[in-house]
């Protein structure tokens, strides 16, 4: 009976799961499979951001349970666009190293361009989401400051 084969983990892949399905965890589940504990976890803020999208919906941005609830789902996504940037940039042989470390070098696949737009496509994304969520958040905190400020005052 022949051993099982090993699994190459590209880098690549890595890359573009974190910038398409990161919040759902795709990255982690393709890296580590599918009993990997924090690809499940990342379901949790997603979801609970989703919910804050939803509200805003139904109750529109006045509703104060849904301005804590969006951030969460916007630093999800920056954060797994992050990892997906981190993926894309670590050199071929360090990667190598800790994912395919069964790989002799010469056998070892270089990863290009495709890798590199990925990480390009992550940082458009996730700094545009980042963005999107601390001005959400500090926006939503300011009015709300004005608003019990004009309670006190009168």
């Amino acid at each position: 009976m022949s051993p099982r084969p090993t699994r190459i983990h590209s880098k690549t892949v890595a890359t573009w799961a974190a910038f398409v399905g990161g919040a759902f965890g795709l990255h982690r589940f393709y890296l580590h499979g599918l009993r990997d504990k924090a690809g499940w976890l990342l379901w949790l803020p997603t979801l609970v951001g989703l919910w804050g999208l939803h509200r805003v919906s139904l109750y529109g941005q006045d509703d104060q349970l849904a301005w804590l609830l969006v951030p969460v789902l916007g630093f999800t996504l920056a954060g797994t666009m992050l990892q997906g940037i981190v993926f894309g940039l670590t050199p071929d042989a360090a990667w190598h190293a800790r994912h395919n470390p069964h790989l002799q070098t010469e056998q070892a696949p270089i990863s290009g361009w495709p890798a590199i737009i990925g990480v390009i496509l992550c940082l458009l994304i996730g700094a545009t989401v980042l963005m999107a969520s601390i001005a959400f958040s500090g926006q939503r905190y300011f009015e709300y400051q004005v608003e019990e400020a004009r309670k006190i005052s009168q």
